[in-house]
């Protein structure tokens, strides 16, 4: 009796300890905005409501990690993302639209994901993408969620957008703070490998009060009724730099993309921006990037330029010319969790360059505001 009772008291406290070194968190983020946007139809219009979030996809999230022993965790992350407007999917029938992944990670050999997840391009580059960037590292970042200065996302991009599909991941983060990381998309099309996948390889640095960091990637997109692919390609470089109250940030992209009968697209893009954080609650952004598309293929109806690694095969027509934005913010931060925002941005268009939400016009103003908190 007294060695059954010994026995079930070792069990328990193996099983307590199994379960001390295994954690699941539920986390999530809320952004709401109203915002008025001027040229909102064909007759000028302006359109004000509650649009897509603003800055942040609205979000809930299941997170974890299992202490395997000797440095090694097993780890995965499950991310939906909503419309706080009306409560609905952000993408209809895909429950975790922003991740779905399991992997490894190892103090020595680093991390490995594998599903659906960012791209390695967009982790690296958001760090001077726009002014609200972050250090580079294990975790995903991102860009702001719904305006005119988001489409630098684009040049990050893969066969399925600004995610993979199918994705394997490496990164590390080493002890001199360089990080580096290899990302490849799977095509899943039988009898062509090739077809729908995406290479990518990334490198960075955290320096005391800087940051740089550079990608290459390509992409073999084939969406079309034939099996010929077109290769898409873009690098970019940049960094920020933080003084004791401002952060500068200014990056480079270039792109260019086969597109069939319509032949070469080439783009080139640049960005600068800064983020000022005096003593306070207030902290306030402003940013201006040039986006210049010579040979760019519009979509089917002819009415937008199409996003860079975007499938070609169904145009018709290509245009060149630029697409310019001025951007600025301001947050007040009730705490560390729940900011309250204004926010405004001004794009011009030169040329040929078309934006479908801009319904022929060669400007457009969108003003917002809006609280955003996480749990």
């Amino acid at each position: 009796m007294k060695k059954s009772l010994l026995a079930l008291a070792v069990l328990g406290t193996c099983a307590h300890a199994a379960y001390a070194q295994t954690n699941v968190t539920v986390y999530g983020l809320i952004d709401a905005t109203i915002s008025t946007i001027n040229h909102a139809d064909k007759n000028g219009d302006r359109l004000t409501g509650i649009p897509v979030a603003w800055f942040s996809g609205n979000r809930i999230g299941f997170r974890g990690a299992e202490d395997l022993g000797s440095g090694l965790k097993a780890i995965f992350k499950l991310e939906a993302e909503f419309v706080v407007g009306t409560g609905e999917m952000d993408t209809p029938g895909v429950l975790f639209n922003r991740d779905a992944w399991v992997g490894l990670q190892d103090t020595t050999f680093g991390q490995v994901t594998l599903g659906r997840q960012n791209t390695l391009a967009r982790d690296f580059s958001q760090v001077y993408g726009d002014a609200y960037g972050s250090k580079l590292g294990l975790e995903e970042g991102g860009y702001t969620n719904n305006n005119n200065f988001k489409q630098l996302i684009f040049y990050s991009g893969s066969a399925t957008g600004t995610r993979y599909d199918n994705g394997l991941v490496w990164k590390k983060v080493f002890s001199n703070g360089v990080v580096a990381g290899l990302g490849y998309q799977f095509g899943e099309t039988a009898g062509q490998f090739a077809r729908n996948t995406t290479k990518s390889a990334a490198i960075g640095y955290n320096g005391s009060n800087f940051i740089v960091s550079a990608f290459i990637n390509q992409a073999d997109v084939g969406n079309g009724i034939d099996t010929s692919l077109e290769k898409h390609k873009s690098y970019s470089v940049g960094g920020s730099y933080m003084f004791d109250l401002v952060r500068l940030n200014a990056g480079y992209f270039h792109y260019t993309a086969e597109q069939g009968a319509l032949g070469q697209r080439k783009d080139d893009a640049y960005t600068v921006s800064a983020k000022f954080t005096p003593q306070g609650s207030f902290d306030y952004e402003i940013g201006y990037q040039v986006m210049k598309a010579d040979n760019a293929a519009y979509n089917a109806a002819g009415t937008s330029t199409l996003n860079a690694y975007a499938d070609a095969s169904g145009s018709t027509a290509a245009g060149s010319g630029k697409k310019k934005t001025l951007y600025g913010s301001t947050f007040y931060h009730l705490s560390k969790r729940t900011e309250l925002y204004l926010a405004a941005d001004y794009m011009k268009l030169d040329d040929g360059y078309r934006v479908g939400s801009a319904n022929g016009f060669k400007n457009q103003t969108e003003f917002a505001m809006g609280m955003r908190t996480r749990f």
